[in-house]
């Protein structure tokens, strides 16, 4: 065992706030000399909702899947770049259903010692909270979680990371 912390996992969600977590992660990768991963779940149990509340239907599901596909694959790309920019190796992880459920299992499967999540938003109601599946996936995590915040400070700390 080289340290307390040697896997860390950021939840990349496609906002701003989780890519500032990314950023933050591979800073702190970097000066741990830690593993990194980035996981980027394809909500579908949202999307089930959506559709047994005839939001949408059939044919848009499979549109709107194809759609958050392609942002999971972008996202996870540029958070992949940023790594690299600065030395950091990264790996990436899609996965598809319940965020909670496959941040779960993925913390368990790789053993993470500290999970990165981005600022959580505001949330307007109770409603938001109990529905909230980061919220949940954090309390839930059988590790540590860092909440990311300080977007200008962590810019700052990337921008100046040198890589090796």
């Amino acid at each position: 065992m080289n340290g307390v912390i040697e896997k860390i996992l950021v939840y990349v969600d496609g906002t701003e706030e989780s890519v500032t977590a990314a950023q933050y992660g591979i800073c702190l990768a970097h000066s741990l000399k830690a593993d990194l991963f980035a996981l980027y779940v394809v909500n579908t149990q949202t999307i089930d909702r959506l559709l047994k509340a005839h939001i949408f239907v059939k044919s848009e599901e499979e549109e709107y899947k194809r759609d958050l596909q392609a942002d999971s694959e972008r996202y996870l790309k540029h958070v992949k770049d940023l790594a690299t920019s600065k030395g950091v190796t990264i790996d990436t992880i899609p996965a598809q259903g319940s965020v909670q459920k496959e941040l779960k299992k993925v913390i368990e499967e790789y053993e993470i010692d500290l999970l990165l999540l981005g600022e959580l938003s505001q949330l307007r109601s109770r409603r938001d909270e109990f529905h909230s599946e980061t919220e949940m996936a954090m309390r839930r995590a059988s590790c540590s979680v860092v909440i990311v915040k300080d977007e200008e400070r962590v810019w700052e700390l990337y921008d100046n990371l040198i890589a090796d």
